[in-house]
């Protein structure tokens, strides 16, 4: 059967949530320990971290959160071609020219472009629509990360050939509870792999760098996280889009970021940044069978909300990545995708566990 085409799945023309993979092929660990050489690739969690943190500051996409394991990453991407259509011509060219310089420094990071190169694309409205459409497309975010790593990878080991399987595998995230439940399921990955008992011990994940900021935090006379997860003072987790979203407060449009450091302001979740951890804290005591926990009183609004009940969405969330495998959402979401993309893969029936139902 013939794979379907990410142009049918991804738009970048619309603003649109994944959940992207990507696994190593070979038998030598793309992070942690080789237990075979007696090799340690613990340092490869940095490249990939500061890689992702480098494409936030260049795509129109906003990272929402990501995880490192040893032989795969896991990132949540928001695609926002409407904060893309907001960059001159000229700043689009420049991005472009970040991400593929036509001249390095000595330490491998780009020179700044000439006006000349600048005005390369600028006069080619051609070059230019494709660079700036570019810039929103996840498959062109996904390429950047793969690529850089391999490179580095190859260049390390002395070798050639692949470094990472095929194509990434990508998920589309339909409605808030999807969103949720593969925020949580990312976030909690060290922890089911056995590589970490607790969130905040779990390195090069969102939820850790979010922790850490949070931890630093100087003003804590006010609970409310909304105004500072938008500020510039979350040193590790400023370049990922704030948990939340408040459709009353927040600025009517593509909420543009000014840092330079993500594409915008926007948050992704109905919920506090406080209460998502404490949700994915008691989330992952659950899921661990040796642990026992107690259903916090405040977070039950939360669960029945998004039409969750605590049983099953601690099924959703331990087995997200078998169940949903190209799309996540209620069945009437899942029609909806179906009927754009054209395609009868999204049904009802590759949804068992039906989060409009559970």
């Amino acid at each position: 059967m013939s794979r379907t085409p990410r142009c049918r799945v991804a738009d970048p023309d619309c603003v649109q949530v994944f959940h992207a993979v990507q696994r190593c092929v070979r038998r030598a660990f793309l992070c942690g320990k080789d237990h075979f050489t007696g090799r340690s690739y613990e340092h490869r969690r940095q490249w990939i971290r500061s890689r992702l943190e480098f494409l936030a500051s260049v795509f129109g996409i906003d990272c929402l959160t990501y995880a490192v394991l040893g032989n795969h990453l896991h990132v949540v991407l928001r695609t926002r071609p409407d904060v893309v259509a907001t960059w001159s011509d000229e700043e689009v060219a420049r991005r472009w020219l970040r991400l593929f310089p036509h001249r390095k420094k000595n330490d491998g990071t780009p020179e700044e472009p000439t006006q000349p190169e600048i005005d390369m694309i600028v006069n080619q409205p051609a070059v230019l629509a494709e660079r700036r459409r570019r810039l929103s497309d996840v498959s062109w975010w996904m390429r950047c990360t793969a690529e850089n790593i391999a490179r580095r990878a190859n260049r390390e080991d002395s070798c050639t050939g692949r470094f990472w399987e095929g194509r990434f595998r990508l998920q589309v995230l339909l409605d808030e509870a999807s969103l949720l439940a593969c925020a949580a399921y990312v976030d909690l990955n060290p922890i089911r792999a056995a590589l970490a008992e607790t969130p905040e011990s779990s390195d090069y994940t969102g939820a850790k760098d979010r922790i850490d900021d949070l931890s630093e935090r100087v003003d804590r006379t006010r609970p409310s996280t909304h105004d500072w997860e938008r500020s510039r003072r979350r040193r590790k987790s400023g370049w990922m889009s704030p948990i939340e979203i408040d459709e009353k407060n927040d600025p009517v449009g593509p909420c543009v970021e000014s840092s330079g450091r993500r594409a915008s302001r926007k948050g992704f979740l109905a919920i506090s940044m406080s209460r998502y951890l404490e949700l994915l804290d008691w989330t992952g005591r659950q899921l661990q069978r040796d642990k026992v926990g107690k259903i916090p009183s405040h977070l039950v609004p939360v669960l029945s909300r998004l039409g969750l009940d605590a049983p099953s969405w601690c099924d959703v969330v331990s087995k997200f990545g078998r169940v949903f495998k190209r799309a996540a959402g209620t069945p009437e979401s899942l029609a909806r995708e179906a009927v754009r993309c054209g395609q009868n893969w999204l049904c009802a029936k590759e949804n068992p566990l039906g989060l409009s139902s559970i």
